[in-house]
């Protein structure tokens, strides 16, 4: 075998499959075939493992439902609370539309409540 040619230009017997020396032309590790093999021959999924995957698919597309759901009231909401209205801060007034308003005191209840949950999981883990 000279210094250029490689394992894929020698024959081959029957049954003999080339092993690659470096990379496999996947980007993955060397392979000799045999992974396929494996693959076919690994157990079928049990009938408690279909089952959780088909409720985690149930969940997601609850999940999904929700958040469309949610999104079409906050924009119904922001259609109809256009008008402006007057907020007085502790040292002045201003006047603002009301969507603004409503989108500014939801983001900050989203936020706080993030700041709670992090502060009540930080108290309550597992001692290391």
């Amino acid at each position: 075998m000279s210094a250029s040619t490689s394992t894929y230009d020698q024959p081959h017997e029957a049954g003999d499959l080339p092993v690659q020396d470096s990379v496999a032309a996947n980007g993955g590790p060397p392979t000799t075939g045999a992974d396929e093999h494996e693959l076919a021959a690994s157990p079928r999924e049990t009938s408690r493992g279909r089952s959780r995957r088909h409720a985690r698919r149930s969940r997601l597309y609850a999940y999904a439902v929700v958040t469309v759901a949610i999104a079409a009231v906050v924009i119904a909401l922001a259609a109809s609370n256009t008008a402006k209205t007057k907020v007085s801060w502790i040292v002045g007034t201003s006047h603002i539309s009301l969507v603004w308003m409503v989108l500014a005191a939801a983001v900050l209840g989203w936020l706080l409540g993030l700041l709670t949950a992090a502060a009540l999981h930080r108290r309550t883990r597992a001692p290391r």
